[in-house]
């Protein structure tokens, strides 16, 4: 987006953006704390810890023994109440597919709940259906958020004890944008597209914005070569088996028709 060009133009660009939102596919600690992803410069000491963190390689989203299973079957869980359990959580989220594993997190000391958990689906298909389906509904009176495995999945994540994540609540002054809660607002200023770059921070998709009602993907796993030869191959003896199903059908055809003159 230039800052120069007619007046009327941008003035009608600005009101195209008003209402639309993008999402961070990659995490940078300055840009999380950008309402609309444009910022160059940390705005709490919060970001300029996560952003520490990041730059010195402090921490390791792999690194945590107690995270298990596949993280493209897994979900986030917020928002839940302190007295949800790990019964009624399984009960709740098996309504969307079959859960294969559940981590309700609590206080190293005291075992209270910190009212959020993970929830690994035994298919990628069962997980993507509870992304959807599950969001905002609600657990023992809770209107719960369900997320990716932002932790393994999205490139550079920081975690909210070091001063990163998404989300937050205004009471505390260190909102995060770029989630599925709070999206990024597609920038009515002119964007800084040389700083961006300077810092590594991913521009705004210009043109390629979406409204607050669409739904943003997961990340979904990469399929290797030896996955899409395999399918390739099983494609190709569906194809041969049904020409050969298709012949036997002709000549059976062919025989009842002699048949019957």
């Amino acid at each position: 987006m230039s800052g120069g060009g007619g007046g009327g133009g941008g003035s009608s660009s600005n009101n195209n953006n008003i209402n639309s939102v993008f999402y961070a596919e990659s995490y940078h600690p300055i840009q999380a704390g950008s309402i609309d992803g444009t910022d160059i410069l940390p705005h709490d000491n919060a970001v300029y810890r996560a952003l520490l963190c990041s730059s010195a390689g402090l921490y390791d989203p792999f690194g945590d023994p107690k995270v298990s299973g596949d993280p493209y079957c897994s979900l986030f869980v917020g928002h839940l109440s302190h007295l949800t359990t790990e019964d009624s959580l399984q009960k709740a989220m098996s309504r969307f597919g079959r859960v294969k594993n559940l981590r309700l997190v609590r206080h190293i000391v005291t075992g209270a709940s910190c009212g959020y958990a993970f929830v690994e689906y035994e298919s990628e298909r069962e997980m993507r259906r509870a992304y959807e389906d599950a969001h905002h509904s609600r657990v023992d009176d809770c209107e719960i958020i369900v997320d990716y495995n932002r932790q393994q999945l999205m490139p550079g994540w920081i975690p909210r004890r070091l001063g990163g994540g998404l989300g937050g609540k205004k009471e505390s002054g260190q909102l995060r944008f770029g989630g599925r809660e709070r999206p990024f607002r597609a920038p009515l200023r002119p964007i800084p597209l040389e700083d961006l770059k300077r810092l590594g921070i991913p521009p705004p998709p210009e043109g390629r914005y979406m409204t607050r009602f669409q739904v943003p993907s997961p990340p979904r796993r990469r399929r290797s070569s030896i996955d899409r030869e395999d399918d390739h191959s099983h494609s190709h003896k569906r194809h041969k088996h049904n020409k050969h199903s298709h012949r036997s059908e002709r000549r059976r055809s062919t025989s009842r028709g002699d048949l019957s003159d």
